[in-house]
């Protein structure tokens, strides 16, 4: 994997129809649902959310397209630079469009935005990584990460995105060494 290298400002950010293009991922991986105490047999798939610096709720790593890179290239970086994790991206979710008073500039005054997101399979977790010193993460099952969505979009995305997108590649056939699977919370979780 190429080393990926942090970047500030906007001076590279693409723009389209007044919208400010995003890229951004829902970081996941895999464990063993005994690990929990969980007498159920399988596998269990947690996403990994990152605090907000703009208030309470968590959120999925996200953040600026730029000219020089490929949207798969913005949505890793952006989970490097965010979230301090490096890994394979598995499916596009869809396009989202939301307003952010934080994006706001000449291009796009009324803060609109609209983000590619994608499905990040996780290899590595970094110990360091550019904003750690701002940003915590948590892994967490999806009924959990409902919850804590600090944006409705993003809840968009992980239920009508990574969800179905997860159940419906879960059910094709798979090799042994094949990280899919059919679980998405133990039974206790599902209540």
């Amino acid at each position: 994997m190429s080393e990926m290298v942090a970047r500030t400002g906007r001076h590279q950010q693409r723009y389209e129809e007044g919208r400010r293009l995003v890229a951004g991922c829902i970081p996941f991986k895999y464990r063993n649902s005994h690990e929990n105490g969980d007498n159920n047999s399988g596998k269990v798939v947690e996403v990994l959310m990152i605090n907000s610096t703009g208030g309470p709720g968590l959120l999925f790593p996200k953040g600026g397209w730029e000219n020089d890179e490929t949207v798969e290239e913005a949505a890793r970086r952006e989970a490097f630079e965010e979230a301090g994790v490096r890994g394979d991206i598995k499916e596009f979710l869809g396009h989202y469009h939301f307003r952010s008073r934080s994006h706001q500039d000449e291009f796009s005054p009324d803060g609109l935005c609209k983000a590619a997101m994608f499905a990040l399979f996780v290899k590595e977790e970094l110990n360091s990584w550019p904003e750690q010193s701002t940003r915590t993460r948590q892994w967490l099952t999806i009924p959990e990460a409902s919850k804590n969505c600090r944006h409705a979009w993003m809840r968009e995305v992980l239920e009508k995105g990574f969800l179905k997108w997860h159940v419906v590649d879960a059910t094709r056939p798979e090799d042994e060494d094949d990280h899919r699977v059919a679980a998405i919370a133990s039974p206790q979780e599902q209540k």
